[in-house]
């Protein structure tokens, strides 16, 4: 049958069928557009020149983990088949289905269905082979409703992560009122109001001509519960229990509940026979029968479903799901837990979540005792997704049982998880106090594991403190412990405190010990452990400013920690590549991580500090009003840590943000100390700049990082150079705005204006003004950010250009070769589209960041950095 208005997309879908390349295509649209049609269309009209495969997400309540490869496995057979049935890791899985789509005869097409009820595993299916399929000749067909994806629904971030370049866009449109009114004169039924009362969508428009009444349904629930109730009870019967059924309904299970045979049903026109299964033809069709349903009718459907299903070998996840439905309380505490396992055992971690949340549920209503292993299992999975309320909470409930039980070996590691979980959720001082409980119950037994354990934490613990001796000293006896037992998990775990030490302490040699304790963990399949060495790996570098190997590390850390869903480990990293973006001058992409570590899952903890200082500092450079809220928040969840490595931070932005104000922090000075007693140069650095230009001079011998050390001791030119080899224009603009060089200070000024610094520019111009210096004017809004898309370097480039600098000036004022900077003027030009210098000048004035003719005198002034940081700023 013709699909009416839907040519150039078959058309399009060929396209990707013959390309030389494999390619994924997203069709899109809302419930009953015609995706699914449009997709089986496709199918039947190449079936002879390709292989389909077909799999689907279902609206399970927790859905079923990686339920369309299940169904893709069945199709192919083979080695994936095998790996399914014999519970194959992740990664062997999906490395199957890639073999499968480069094997012989004819081309593959994979279609994954209703995308947007995947589970987490399935959307890292399809990242997987979305990043790969331009390797092979295969087509990879995804679809799925965008209207009911919230802004931060998982599968827009899947979408994003594929390659652009690889994807193609399909959305479905409604029928135009030509094609409606072709349909209706078909179906020989009149077409009046028909497009305005569907909006043109295919299955409505087919439900409402279906119907044998003489007028139109006001909604589809009308439309089809119509239907419906002008058949016999019999298919009736057969409707309603495949209403209760969010995936199909196998045809033995149709046999065994129902009195009327599946094909009795068929010609209804709602149900569909495919394979051995049957289904509705349209999930709507399914909703608007099932919510027809009464809850005791709903029940005792689920009853019945979950009575047949109970004795064949069913995913648990569906019996859990029709547990749930039943509100067969004794079948969830049955078939939850293990739900849970198995999901969790792909990195299906938040749907495990969910199976433990219903088990909790209706343990509490059946005031049923809930086992210790239940509920720490619930605080491992909730401490994964990065809950880290709800895994303290399930942990301190699983430790009462277990003091109940005088197990004291248990009591003693259910206390040193505690105190991860306190620290994770930014409770340093519980922490502390439940890591000294754990080693002293421990210690009373024969040493063991558990004990190399509990060592290994206080390590952990002292290493976050930047207590590195410390830190060295409770890590020896847990690796000598480990080693002696055979233990990975305690080896890679205490190997990644020393390590991390190591580094903190300028030892390059901590970078070799997280490597090896990354290796222990992945062999060994501890995947936890290994994100947790490779997070260290890149938060260390990112904080000492190592960019040599900060940005590597951390995209690393991330491709690991983001298939895995450790999402807690995932907010963290984002967080510090939003600084590291903020630094090296990316704003665009700071911010973007910045608020995707926000969005990553619910607000709260220590970890969203990471994220929160970025994001404030840009408000507060940009002179964003929201920024005194951002930063409010970061140095109170900083402060409730206790912790240096968020605090130090917290406080550093919140007085550069006062600073620019006018204002000073008043946990300024404390801050500072603490980093100088830390032993941290970068931390008593930062901090120690901020203290200077609020006034108050810092030590003759601190111990600072290079740039700041130097601009302590008034070599501006020496911390602008510094700054400049890290690749951190913000900071090089700092350096270069305390000169007494009023050339030097305009080129500060415009490497502000080039990054967006609305608030910094402005209160360096006030400065400039008060001095008597012509100041250029600053850009609007709308180019402040990239003006013409520049980068920040043509921005500098251009303003010197526009000050009638040759090359060869430009060259020794930014410290570049000739050459470079004649690359950077071309580059210019082209962007501006202009034939000349001297045009350039003229469209950099238009633009807003070439020198205004006349500078206009207003108060201010921009701290003076002395020539020795004993003396006092003015």
């Amino acid at each position: 049958m013709e699909l009416l208005e839907r040519a150039a997309v078959l058309d399009a879908l060929a396209e990707a069928l013959t390309a030389a390349r494999g390619s994924v295509v997203l069709v899109t649209g809302e419930a009953g557009i015609g995706k699914s049609a449009l997709v089986r269309h496709f199918a039947r009209r190449h079936a002879t020149e390709a292989r389909f495969l077909v799999g689907a997400c279902d609206p399970l309540l927790t859905p079923r983990a990686l339920g369309p490869l299940h169904d893709l496995g069945r199709q192919t057979g083979g080695r994936l088949a095998a790996l399914l049935a014999a519970g194959g890791s992740r990664e062997q899985l999906f490395t199957a289905l890639l073999d499968e789509l480069d094997g012989g005869g004819h081309q593959r097409v994979v279609v994954v269905e209703d995308a947007h009820w995947a589970d987490e595993a399935t959307l890292d299916l399809l990242v997987f082979l979305g990043r790969r399929i331009a390797t092979t000749s295969a087509l990879l067909v995804v679809t799925y409703r965008d209207d009911e994806l919230a802004a931060d629904h998982p599968l827009r971030t899947v979408v994003g992560r594929l390659p652009a370049e690889s994807v193609r866009r399909l959305p479905l449109d409604g029928l135009s009122s030509a094609a409606v009114a072709e349909l209706a004169h078909r179906a020989g039924r009149p077409a009046t109001g028909l497009r305005a009362l569907t909006g043109g969508n295919p299955l409505l428009v087919t439900e409402v001509l279906a119907t044998a009444d003489a007028g139109v349904p006001m909604t589809i629930r009308d439309l089809v519960l119509a239907r419906v109730g002008g058949l016999p009870e019999e298919v009736r019967e057969v409707l309603r229990l495949v209403a209760v059924i969010p995936t199909s309904a196998e045809l033995w299970l149709l046999e065994r509940l129902a009195t009327v045979p599946a094909s009795g049903v068929e010609t209804a026109g709602l149900l569909v026979v495919r394979d051995d299964a049957v289904a509705y033809r349209h999930e709507l069709l399914r909703r608007a029968v099932e919510g027809s349903l009464s809850v005791l009718h709903r029940r005792e459907l689920n009853r019945r479903i979950l009575a047949a299903l109970s004795g064949g070998p069913v995913d648990v996840a569906r019996l859990m799901h029709h547990a749930r439905e039943a509100g067969d309380d004794g079948a969830v505490l049955r078939y939850g837990p293990e739900a849970a396992r198995q999901a969790a055992a792909v990195a299906a971690h938040r749907e495990a979540v969910g199976h433990y949340r219903a088990v909790l549920t209706h343990s509490e209503r059946l005031g049923a005792p809930v086992p210790a292993e239940v509920l720490e299992g619930y605080s491992v999975e909730c401490y994964l997704s990065g809950l880290s309320a709800e895994a303290v909470t399930a942990r301190r409930n699983a430790l009462a049982l277990r003091e109940a039980a005088g197990d004291r070996e248990k009591v003693g590691d259910g206390l040193r998880w505690l105190s991860r979980l306190h620290w994770w959720d930014g409770n340093r001082t519980a922490a502390e106090e439940t890591a000294a409980q754990a080693i002293a119950v421990l210690r009373e037994l024969p040493p063991g594991p558990r004990l190399a354990m509990a060592y290994s934490n206080q390590a952990q613990l002292d290493m976050l403190a930047y207590r590195l001796s410390a830190a060295a000293r409770w890590a020896a006896p847990a690796i000598e412990l480990a080693r002696q037992f055979g233990d990975q998990e305690i080896l890679t775990h205490a190997l990644t405190n020393i390590g991390t030490a190591r580094l903190q302490g300028g030892d390059a040699g901590g970078r070799a010990a997280l490597d090896e304790a990354f290796q222990v963990a992945v062999a060994s399949g501890l995947d936890d452990h290994a994100a947790r060495a490779l997070c260290n790996l890149a938060t260390t570098a990112s904080e000492l400013r190592d960019y040599r190997h900060a940005g590597a590390d951390l995209d690393r850390a991330l491709a690991f920690t983001r298939p895995r869903e450790l999402a807690g480990y995932t907010q963290h990293l984002l967080g510090h590549r939003a600084r590291l973006r903020l630094d090296r001058g990316d704003w665009p992409g700071a911010e973007r991580d910045a608020r995707e570590a926000l969005a990553e899952l619910v607000h709260g903890g220590a970890r969203v500090v990471d994220a929160l200082v970025p994001l404030g500092l840009l408000q507060a450079r940009r002179g964003d009003p929201a920024a005194d809220a951002t930063l409010a928040e970061a140095a109170d969840l900083a402060f409730a840590t206790g912790d240096l490595q968020w605090i130090a931070p917290a406080v550093a932005a919140r007085a550069e943000h006062r600073w620019l104000h006018g204002g000073a922090d008043p946990a300024l000075e404390e801050t500072f100390a603490l980093a100088v007693e830390a032993g941290q140069p970068w931390f008593a650095g930062e901090l120690g700049y901020w203290l200077l230009l609020a006034g108050t001079p810092v030590p003759a011998d601190l111990v600072a990082a290079e740039p700041y050390r130097l601009l302590f001791g008034g070599d501006w030119r020496g911390a602008a150079a510094a700054w400049e080899a890290l690749g951190c224009p913000y900071h090089r603009a700092l350096a270069l705005a305390h000169s007494t060089d009023d050339a030097a200070v305009l080129e500060a000024l415009a490497g502000l204006d080039a990054l967006g610094a609305r608030q910094t520019a402005e209160r360096l111009r006030r400065d400039l003004r008060t001095r008597g210096v012509r100041v250029p004017r600053g850009p609007t809004r709308s180019t402040s950010v990239n003006p013409a898309g520049l980068t920040a370097r043509q921005v500098e480039v251009l303003v010197l250009v526009a000050d009638g600098l040759r090359d060869a000036e430009i060259a020794t004022r930014l410290s570049l070769s000739t050459k470079t900077v004649g690359h950077h003027v071309s580059a210019v030009l082209a962007k501006l589209a202009v034939a000349s210098r001297h045009e350039a000048a003229a469209r950099a004035a238009e633009l807003g960041i070439a020198p205004a003719k006349d500078g206009e005198p207003a108060d201010g002034s921009w701290g003076r950095v002395p020539d020795s940081s004993r003396a006092e700023s003015p």
